[in-house]
């Protein structure tokens, strides 16, 4: 059995009719879309999902931060570049 990971689920159907009703109800929360009653797809509003964005980058930086913590600083003269 396939796990909805929101708390708030629509019909392919339901969400035809009004999209903007299906957000406005969730109040900011993810919108899992299902057909047939498995998830085809997830909504999230966008300031949620610029807000994952963010988040995601922020995790890559400290991935390279990590991997480059052991690395020999090199001298560098402002003047020089």
């Amino acid at each position: 059995m396939q796990s909805i990971l929101t708390d708030v689920a629509v019909s392919v159907s339901e969400l035809k009719k009004n999209p903007s009703a299906v957000m406005t109800g969730a109040k900011g929360s993810p919108v899992a879309v299902l057909n047939h009653n498995r998830v085809m797809g997830y909504m999230v509003p966008a300031e949620l999902f610029e807000s994952m964005l963010e988040r995601l980058d922020d995790l890559e930086l400290a991935q390279l931060a990590r991997q480059r913590a052991d690395e020999q600083a090199v001298p560098v003269n402002l003047d020089d570049l």
